[in-house]
Protein backbone atom coordinates (compact mmCIF):
# COMPACT_ATOMS: atom_id res chain seq x y z
CA UNK A 1 0.00 0.00 0.00
CA UNK A 2 0.83 3.28 -1.32
CA UNK A 3 1.06 6.30 1.65
CA UNK A 4 0.19 9.15 -0.57
CA UNK A 5 0.71 12.07 2.38
CA UNK A 6 4.42 10.48 3.16
CA UNK A 7 5.61 9.42 0.03
CA UNK A 8 4.83 13.42 -1.63
CA UNK A 9 6.49 14.37 1.14
CA UNK A 10 9.40 12.10 0.90
CA UNK A 11 9.73 12.94 -2.49
CA UNK A 12 9.49 16.87 -2.03
CA UNK A 13 12.57 16.27 0.12
CA UNK A 14 14.60 14.65 -1.58
CA UNK A 15 14.79 17.24 -4.98
CA UNK A 16 14.98 20.23 -2.69
CA UNK A 17 18.05 18.60 -1.05
CA UNK A 18 19.52 17.74 -4.70
CA UNK A 19 18.67 21.36 -5.49
CA UNK A 20 20.42 22.57 -2.60
CA UNK A 21 23.71 20.38 -3.74
CA UNK A 22 23.58 21.71 -7.30
CA UNK A 23 23.46 25.15 -6.41
CA UNK A 24 26.79 24.99 -3.77
CA UNK A 25 29.75 26.09 -5.93
CA UNK A 26 32.35 24.54 -6.86
CA UNK A 27 34.73 23.01 -4.18
CA UNK A 28 32.87 24.21 -1.32
CA UNK A 29 31.97 20.78 -0.27
CA UNK A 30 35.49 20.44 0.84
CA UNK A 31 37.16 21.77 4.04
CA UNK A 32 39.69 24.98 3.78
CA UNK A 33 43.12 23.14 4.26
CA UNK A 34 43.96 26.27 6.36
CA UNK A 35 41.51 25.72 8.53
CA UNK A 36 41.77 24.27 11.95
CA UNK A 37 39.20 22.38 13.49
CA UNK A 38 38.33 22.30 16.79
CA UNK A 39 37.09 19.93 19.34
CA UNK A 40 34.07 18.43 18.81
CA UNK A 41 31.03 19.84 20.87
CA UNK A 42 29.72 17.27 23.11
CA UNK A 43 25.67 17.25 23.54
CA UNK A 44 23.97 16.09 26.21
CA UNK A 45 22.72 12.53 25.97
CA UNK A 46 18.81 13.10 25.61
CA UNK A 47 16.71 9.54 25.76
CA UNK A 48 13.27 10.02 23.84
CA UNK A 49 10.43 9.19 25.52
CA UNK A 50 9.03 5.54 24.46
CA UNK A 51 5.44 5.74 22.70
CA UNK A 52 3.05 3.21 24.07
CA UNK A 53 0.85 2.19 21.06
CA UNK A 54 -3.03 1.47 23.29
CA UNK A 55 -4.90 -0.72 20.98
CA UNK A 56 -8.42 1.04 20.09
CA UNK A 57 -9.98 -1.05 17.44
CA UNK A 58 -10.21 -3.03 14.54
CA UNK A 59 -11.87 -2.27 11.15
CA UNK A 60 -12.76 -3.99 8.28
CA UNK A 61 -12.12 -2.32 5.11
CA UNK A 62 -13.88 -2.20 2.17
CA UNK A 63 -11.80 -4.93 0.22
CA UNK A 64 -11.89 -7.52 2.98
CA UNK A 65 -8.69 -6.39 4.61
CA UNK A 66 -8.51 -5.03 7.81
CA UNK A 67 -6.88 -1.85 10.06
CA UNK A 68 -5.92 -2.46 13.10
CA UNK A 69 -6.04 1.64 15.19
CA UNK A 70 -3.89 2.38 18.04
CA UNK A 71 -3.79 5.41 19.71
CA UNK A 72 0.08 6.84 20.67
CA UNK A 73 -0.77 10.31 22.76
CA UNK A 74 -3.05 13.07 22.02
CA UNK A 75 -3.76 13.64 18.37
CA UNK A 76 -1.57 10.61 17.74
CA UNK A 77 -2.97 7.63 15.84
CA UNK A 78 -1.73 4.69 14.06
CA UNK A 79 -3.48 2.30 12.01
CA UNK A 80 -1.55 -0.84 10.77
CA UNK A 81 -3.17 -2.05 7.20
CA UNK A 82 -3.52 -5.99 7.33
CA UNK A 83 -4.31 -8.58 4.17
CA UNK A 84 -3.83 -11.59 6.47
CA UNK A 85 -1.06 -12.52 8.63
CA UNK A 86 0.82 -9.51 6.27
CA UNK A 87 1.32 -5.90 6.80
CA UNK A 88 0.49 -3.80 4.07
CA UNK A 89 1.01 -0.66 5.47
CA UNK A 90 0.72 1.86 8.67
CA UNK A 91 -1.27 4.89 8.86
CA UNK A 92 -0.24 7.98 10.83
CA UNK A 93 -2.38 10.60 11.70
CA UNK A 94 -0.37 13.50 13.95
CA UNK A 95 -1.54 16.78 14.97
CA UNK A 96 -4.94 16.98 13.02
CA UNK A 97 -3.76 15.79 9.75
CA UNK A 98 -5.58 13.09 8.26
CA UNK A 99 -3.06 10.17 6.71
CA UNK A 100 -4.20 8.45 3.00
CA UNK A 101 -3.31 5.04 1.72
CA UNK A 102 -4.15 3.22 -1.38
CA UNK A 103 -3.76 -0.32 -2.60
CA UNK A 104 -4.97 -1.89 -6.03
CA UNK A 105 -7.73 0.19 -6.24
CA UNK A 106 -8.77 0.07 -1.72
CA UNK A 107 -8.45 3.84 -0.24
CA UNK A 108 -8.07 4.00 3.59
CA UNK A 109 -8.05 6.85 5.31
CA UNK A 110 -6.98 7.40 8.78
CA UNK A 111 -8.91 10.36 10.76
CA UNK A 112 -7.22 12.70 12.99
CA UNK A 113 -9.85 11.17 15.73
CA UNK A 114 -9.21 7.77 14.77
CA UNK A 115 -11.56 6.73 12.55
CA UNK A 116 -10.97 4.55 9.65
CA UNK A 117 -13.18 4.98 6.48
CA UNK A 118 -12.52 2.89 3.51
CA UNK A 119 -14.03 2.41 -0.48
CA UNK A 120 -12.83 0.79 -3.65
CA UNK A 121 -12.41 2.84 -6.85
CA UNK A 122 -15.93 2.75 -8.85
CA UNK A 123 -17.38 3.16 -5.63
CA UNK A 124 -18.76 6.29 -3.71
CA UNK A 125 -16.98 7.71 -1.52
CA UNK A 126 -18.72 7.35 2.40
CA UNK A 127 -19.57 9.98 4.28
CA UNK A 128 -18.20 10.55 7.54
CA UNK A 129 -20.26 11.02 10.43
CA UNK A 130 -19.71 13.91 12.27
CA UNK A 131 -19.53 14.50 15.93
CA UNK A 132 -22.60 16.24 17.91
CA UNK A 133 -23.31 17.31 21.22
CA UNK A 134 -25.11 18.91 23.99
CA UNK A 135 -24.36 19.96 27.29
CA UNK A 136 -27.03 20.08 30.50
CA UNK A 137 -27.07 20.74 34.10
CA UNK A 138 -27.50 17.82 36.30
CA UNK A 139 -29.76 18.04 39.22
CA UNK A 140 -26.29 18.10 41.60
CA UNK A 141 -24.96 20.76 39.86
CA UNK A 142 -22.38 19.08 37.44
CA UNK A 143 -22.21 19.46 34.10
CA UNK A 144 -22.78 16.61 31.12
CA UNK A 145 -21.57 16.53 28.01
CA UNK A 146 -23.94 14.24 25.81
CA UNK A 147 -22.20 13.50 22.90
CA UNK A 148 -22.62 10.76 19.84
CA UNK A 149 -20.27 10.53 17.11
CA UNK A 150 -18.32 7.68 14.89
CA UNK A 151 -17.36 5.74 18.01
CA UNK A 152 -20.71 5.73 19.37
CA UNK A 153 -22.36 7.87 22.16
CA UNK A 154 -20.65 8.72 25.42
CA UNK A 155 -21.42 11.47 28.36
CA UNK A 156 -18.23 13.40 29.75
CA UNK A 157 -18.70 14.44 33.49
CA UNK A 158 -17.66 17.53 34.48
CA UNK A 159 -17.84 19.79 37.62
CA UNK A 160 -20.27 22.74 37.94
CA UNK A 161 -19.10 25.56 34.92
CA UNK A 162 -17.15 22.72 33.46
CA UNK A 163 -14.15 23.42 35.05
CA UNK A 164 -12.91 19.90 35.52
CA UNK A 165 -13.16 16.83 34.17
CA UNK A 166 -14.57 14.05 36.72
CA UNK A 167 -15.54 10.52 34.16
CA UNK A 168 -16.23 9.56 31.08
CA UNK A 169 -19.15 6.78 30.45
CA UNK A 170 -20.49 4.88 27.22
CA UNK A 171 -21.69 1.51 26.67
CA UNK A 172 -18.68 -0.78 27.33
CA UNK A 173 -17.61 1.44 30.69
CA UNK A 174 -21.62 1.89 31.32
CA UNK A 175 -21.14 3.63 35.13
CA UNK A 176 -19.80 5.12 37.54
CA UNK A 177 -19.92 6.85 41.12
CA UNK A 178 -19.09 10.30 42.42
CA UNK A 179 -19.88 12.01 46.01
CA UNK A 180 -23.15 9.81 46.31
CA UNK A 181 -24.47 10.15 42.63
CA UNK A 182 -24.48 7.69 40.07
CA UNK A 183 -24.47 8.30 36.06
CA UNK A 184 -25.18 5.76 34.04
CA UNK A 185 -25.85 4.66 29.98
CA UNK A 186 -29.21 2.34 29.51
CA UNK A 187 -29.33 0.71 25.72
CA UNK A 188 -33.15 0.67 25.95
CA UNK A 189 -34.05 -1.23 22.44
CA UNK A 190 -32.07 0.92 19.47
CA UNK A 191 -32.10 4.06 21.78
CA UNK A 192 -29.43 5.28 24.26
CA UNK A 193 -30.63 7.07 27.68
CA UNK A 194 -28.57 9.09 30.49
CA UNK A 195 -29.89 7.94 34.22
CA UNK A 196 -28.45 10.09 37.50
CA UNK A 197 -29.46 8.45 39.82
CA UNK A 198 -29.50 10.55 43.54
CA UNK A 199 -28.19 8.19 46.03
CA UNK A 200 -28.30 10.86 48.74
CA UNK A 201 -31.50 11.80 48.00
CA UNK A 202 -32.79 8.33 48.61
CA UNK A 203 -32.47 7.04 44.93
CA UNK A 204 -34.60 9.50 42.92
CA UNK A 205 -33.33 9.68 39.33
CA UNK A 206 -33.86 11.74 36.14
CA UNK A 207 -33.81 10.07 32.58
CA UNK A 208 -32.49 11.63 29.35
CA UNK A 209 -32.32 11.11 25.98
CA UNK A 210 -29.26 12.84 23.65
CA UNK A 211 -30.64 15.67 22.59
CA UNK A 212 -30.46 16.70 26.19
CA UNK A 213 -34.46 16.30 27.15
CA UNK A 214 -35.66 14.98 30.30
CA UNK A 215 -37.53 11.88 29.21
CA UNK A 216 -38.39 9.90 32.27
CA UNK A 217 -38.32 11.39 36.07
CA UNK A 218 -39.07 8.90 39.48
CA UNK A 219 -38.80 9.74 43.27
CA UNK A 220 -38.17 6.81 45.10
CA UNK A 221 -40.72 5.91 48.08
CA UNK A 222 -39.67 6.60 51.45
CA UNK A 223 -41.33 3.85 52.90
CA UNK A 224 -39.67 1.86 50.81
CA UNK A 225 -36.18 3.62 51.79
CA UNK A 226 -36.50 3.35 55.35
CA UNK A 227 -37.62 -0.88 55.39
CA UNK A 228 -34.96 -1.41 52.60
CA UNK A 229 -37.76 -3.12 50.07
CA UNK A 230 -38.60 -2.58 46.97
CA UNK A 231 -41.82 -1.20 46.10
CA UNK A 232 -44.07 -1.66 42.84
CA UNK A 233 -43.14 0.08 39.97
CA UNK A 234 -46.00 2.39 38.78
CA UNK A 235 -44.21 4.03 35.40
CA UNK A 236 -45.20 4.88 32.32
CA UNK A 237 -43.74 5.75 28.94
CA UNK A 238 -41.23 2.95 28.74
CA UNK A 239 -40.14 3.29 32.73
CA UNK A 240 -40.14 0.12 33.77
CA UNK A 241 -38.12 -1.15 30.99
CA UNK A 242 -35.67 1.76 31.33
CA UNK A 243 -35.54 1.22 35.56
CA UNK A 244 -34.74 -2.72 34.77
CA UNK A 245 -32.33 -2.00 32.35
CA UNK A 246 -30.63 0.65 34.52
CA UNK A 247 -30.36 -2.30 37.22
CA UNK A 248 -31.48 0.94 39.80
CA UNK A 249 -31.57 -1.22 42.43
CA UNK A 250 -34.44 0.79 43.96
CA UNK A 251 -38.00 1.60 44.08
CA UNK A 252 -39.78 3.72 41.46
CA UNK A 253 -43.27 5.54 42.34
CA UNK A 254 -43.73 7.31 39.29
CA UNK A 255 -42.66 8.25 36.04
CA UNK A 256 -43.31 11.30 33.63
CA UNK A 257 -42.53 11.37 29.44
Amino acid sequence: MRNTRRTSLRSAAVVAGTATVLALPVGSAFADPRAVPGPPEVLPSVEPAASVRAYVTTVKLADGSVAKVYKIGNSHFEADVLAGSMKLDTLVSKDGAASYGQNNGLHVVLRPNGTVTSWMDGAPKPQIRKESSVRITMPDGRIAKLVDGPHGKRVEISTPKGRAALATIDLRRPSVHHDGWTYRLVQDGKRVKFVVIDGKGGGNSRVYDFTGRLIEEYTADPAGQATGKDVKVVASGGGMAAADAAGLGFAVLQGQG
